[in-house]
């Protein structure tokens, strides 16, 4: 097949999102498909862009480790040679419209939200995961607690925040973070009122509009779910501190354990509600979903992750493995399951 994997863009994880497309790309060329690594926002400028297919070339090759900090994105703006406020690079709908399909390797704003979802079935081009509407309700975290607490999935206490609005928030300690962030970034700890203001104005830096919600004091977890049915659990247990920007992609910095040692009857209540997540997301074909508990094994959903990272260090692919799916024959199931949406 011909497979674009689109990666990069301009959010705060585009160097997760660039080492994931990169994971996928060698899976997909040693699993002997045509494969194009793009950068959604840099494109390509290159004249031969019609027969990129054709091109015998190394596209990962310039594609880096995710470093402990996120990207410095007006850097990546000035790289673009045309207008730097249009999120769709040269030649990106070009070349993803000479695809079987598009396998999605991005994340956050522009690419996990379901703009390009949705662009892409107005272009009637083939892509990977689930469709616009799903994604647009998992990315909005206010939104994705609306539908926990309907569909009576546990989820920690909490308040939706828009910049300048008075509130009253009197539990510690708490997590502000920002709505419609990932990978940890714009995610803050306060102990009190002091520490929550400093928190809040950290996160409006990215957002106007944040979460304030109650800390579970705990155990952190993670269940893929592929098709509506939740693989083996896995812990992730950091360190030093809690699960942030550094300790989920700098490798060492977190314990991971696979599938997670809990009570059986813990486990599958667990599972089923990752399950229960995926219905109440209206999501398709795969996605991931992260949960706290606390010491009395009551657990909470934190939020759905539509487009899960597939890095050295990511969760999903080692849940895989655990049930015997090794990555590259992950890659290609994800690519058979998202076709499915097309017959």
């Amino acid at each position: 097949m011909k497979i674009v994997v689109l990666a990069g863009g301009t959010s705060t994880e585009r160097d997760v999102s660039l080492v994931t497309g990169s994971m996928i790309y060698k899976a997909l060329v040693r699993n002997g498909h045509q494969a194009v690594l793009l950068d959604v926002y840099l494109g390509y400028e290159g004249e031969d862009y019609k027969d990129i297919f054709a091109l015998e070339r190394d596209w990962s090759e310039k594609v880096g480790a995710i470093s402990a900090q996120n990207p410095d994105i007006a850097q990546v703006r000035a790289m673009r040679k045309d207008n730097p406020n249009c999120a769709i690079g040269p030649h990106v709908l070009d070349i993803c419209s000479q695809a079987d399909i598009v396998f999605l390797a991005l994340h956050g704003e522009n690419g996990e939200d379901g703009k390009i979802q949705a662009m892409f079935d107005l272009l009637d081009i083939k892509y990977t995961g689930t469709d616009y509407l799903s994604s647009a309700l998992a990315m909005d975290k206010a939104i994705a607690k609306e539908l926990f607490v309907k569909y009576d999935i546990p989820t920690p206490m909490g308040i939706t925040v828009t910049e300048g609005e008075m509130f009253e928030w009197n539990t510690f300690p708490c997590i502000v973070k920002v709505n419609c962030g990932g990978s940890s970034v714009g995610v803050y700890k306060a102990l009190n009122q002091a520490e929550l203001a400093d928190a809040l104005k950290q996160a409006f830096g990215f957002e106007k509009r944040v979460l304030i919600e109650q800390f579970i004091d705990g155990r952190e977890f993670s269940i893929g779910v592929i098709e509506g049915r939740a693989l083996p659990i896995i812990e992730i247990a950091p360190k030093v501190g809690f699960y942030d920007y550094k300790n989920k992609y700098q490798a060492g910095s977190a314990i991971e354990t696979c599938p997670a040692e809990l009570p059986e009857d813990v486990t599958v209540a667990m599972q089923k509600a990752a399950e229960a997540v995926f219905t109440a997301l209206r999501l398709r074909t795969y996605a991931r979903i992260d949960f706290r508990m606390d010491n009395s094994y009551a657990f909470y959903c934190l939020e759905a992750n539509t487009l899960p990272g597939m890095t050295p260090t990511s969760l999903l692919p080692q849940e895989a493995a655990a049930e015997g799916m090794e990555f590259d024959e992950l890659c290609e199931h994800i690519i058979k399951i998202s076709m499915k949406k097309y017959e």
